[in-house]
């Protein structure tokens, strides 16, 4: 009887290819060091997906809701589906420079780092990209280990989204209410109509709850959240000139 020599038993054996058992191969200390890195990298190579139209991001929020079996409430709606007024609301209470900045307004984030150094009470300083960024890829806790991470992938998703899909993308995962995401759900759980059929009134309160949606109840504002309302309601009848980027 023939013994297969080393050389015919290797040509046999299953052929392992590919970056799985290339990682696999590695020693243990290497794959600890690698997985973080791969960690970091993640949101770089998912931000071109997202561009894609069809498909429907979800937030760290909704996924731990889900991981959590607590049940989430996000019914996706195109940006063409959102009533303008709330689009304008949005867009000047969060974040007026939206159409002229490319993900970060330095400006903005110069005074606050200054506050800050001075020890000065701060402004959040998010622009919307800053904010879609953080709710898709990374923690909601403030700290400068997230801004610096929250920065790089504002730009680069700024690059590569057009202004409507980064706005599309914000409003359908944005939370408005305990396990209520996204523009659609919370019009039907906060004023039971469409995102479509919001009036000014609607459109501003939801959009001043946006900073603390859990406190800020958008269906049942207190004085302050009202007022506030009205600022931002009679701000967004004037927005014309900033949403020329989503409206030509």
């Amino acid at each position: 009887m023939d013994i297969p020599t080393d050389s015919e038993e290797e040509a046999e054996m299953p052929r392992r290819s590919g970056w799985f058992a290339r990682l696999r191969s590695r020693p243990l200390w290497q794959r600890i060091i690698l997985a973080p890195i791969a960690l970091l990298l993640l949101p770089y190579f998912l931000i071109p997906l997202y561009a894609l139209p069809f498909i429907h991001p979800i937030s760290t929020l909704m996924l731990r809701d889900a991981v959590l079996l607590q049940g989430y409430d996000r019914r996706w709606v195109s940006f063409d589906d959102i009533a303008p007024v709330l689009v304008r609301s949005v867009l000047v209470s969060e974040d007026g420079q939206f159409c002229f900045h490319g993900g970060v307004d330095w400006g903005e984030m110069r005074m606050l780092v200054q506050e800050t150094l001075r020890g000065e009470s701060t402004r959040g300083g998010s622009t919307i990209p800053m904010q879609t960024v953080k709710n898709l890829f990374l923690w909601n806790s403030r700290s400068f280990v997230r801004k610096a991470l929250e920065l790089p992938l504002a730009v680069t998703s700024s690059f590569v989204w057009p202004k409507r899909r980064m706005m599309e993308i914000y409003l359908n995962i944005a939370e408005w209410g305990p396990g209520i995401y996204g523009i659609e759900a919370a019009a039907q759980y906060h004023f039971k109509v469409p995102a479509s059929k919001l009036t000014a009134r609607q459109a501003a309160l939801l959009a001043v709850s946006l900073p603390n949606p859990i406190d800020r109840v958008a269906s049942r504002p207190g004085r302050g959240l009202r007022q506030l309302a009205s600022l931002i309601q009679r701000r967004a009848k004037n927005s014309a000139d900033y949403i020329k980027c989503l409206y030509n």
